[in-house]
């Protein structure tokens, strides 16, 4: 499915990331199924082998440069969907703990059984953010959490940060365009500080991480419930 093992090594070099070749096994594996599967669920609109390199892995992977990922860091994948970008970052550094939160069971039952055909050890979690935050096991119980997606940082910080415990991070994988310093109000609001912007290139493509530390609780009347995030950001 993917190109073959030089070229994805010659790919990797190119962003300063090693690749192996059992990880490059398991991406291949990764590759194959998500197109397949996508043939029944709609999980991405990227099915060619060479973008699904660069712009599904790579571009989830390159969170391994800008962010510490020690043995047992525990992560939260917010919307994950078919699992960018935490699960290429499992296959690329194993020892992490991970938990995959989607509101569709759909997407969950897709990455159930990716998981099984990776062997890969994660939690999976069905519901939406704003919900699944406000319980016990899961509020400020995470070093990290993540997202890749298109909605706006104060929407985003408020779905994510109240996972995140006192001196962890969010982490937030983001396009170009959007005016990050707009959404300081609402990282505030939620405990948080943005700590620094990462920008880089993937191809021609402009991209950015934004690191946000949490620094305080969260107030517990945060997150909203949908409808209200929606209607009005922090």
């Amino acid at each position: 499915m993917l190109p073959e093992y030089t070229i994805c090594l010659d790919k990797f070099k190119n962003y300063g990331l090693e690749l192996t070749e059992k990880q490059y096994k398991k991406l291949d594996i990764y590759a194959e199924f998500l197109v397949d599967y996508n043939k029944m669920v709609n999980l991405t609109a990227i099915t060619e082998p060479s973008e699904i390199l660069i712009k599904h892995f790579i571009d989830s992977i390159l969170l391994t440069k800008y962010v510490n990922l020690g043995d047992n860091t525990s992560i939260i994948d917010v919307g994950t969907g078919a699992g960018f970008p935490s699960v290429p970052v499992k296959i690329y550094r194993p020892a992490i703990k991970l938990t995959l939160l989607d509101s569709l069971n759909k997407r969950i039952n897709f990455l159930k059984e990716l998981s099984n055909r990776l062997d890969i050890d994660a939690e999976f979690v069905h519901g939406r953010a704003e919900d699944i935050a406000k319980l016990p096991e899961y509020r400020e119980k995470f070093d990290i959490s993540c997202a890749r997606a298109v909605a706006n940082m104060s929407l985003l910080s408020e779905y994510c940060l109240p996972f995140v415990k006192v001196g962890g991070y969010f982490a937030a994988m983001k396009g170009p365009s959007e005016d990050i310093n707009s959404s300081e109000n609402a990282v505030k609001i939620l405990g948080g500080t943005i700590e620094r912007v990462e920008e880089y290139q993937l191809e021609s493509e402009e991209r950015k991480i934004v690191l946000v530390k949490k620094i305080s609780q969260t107030p517990t009347k945060y997150p909203r419930n949908s409808s209200q995030i929606k209607k009005k950001s922090l």
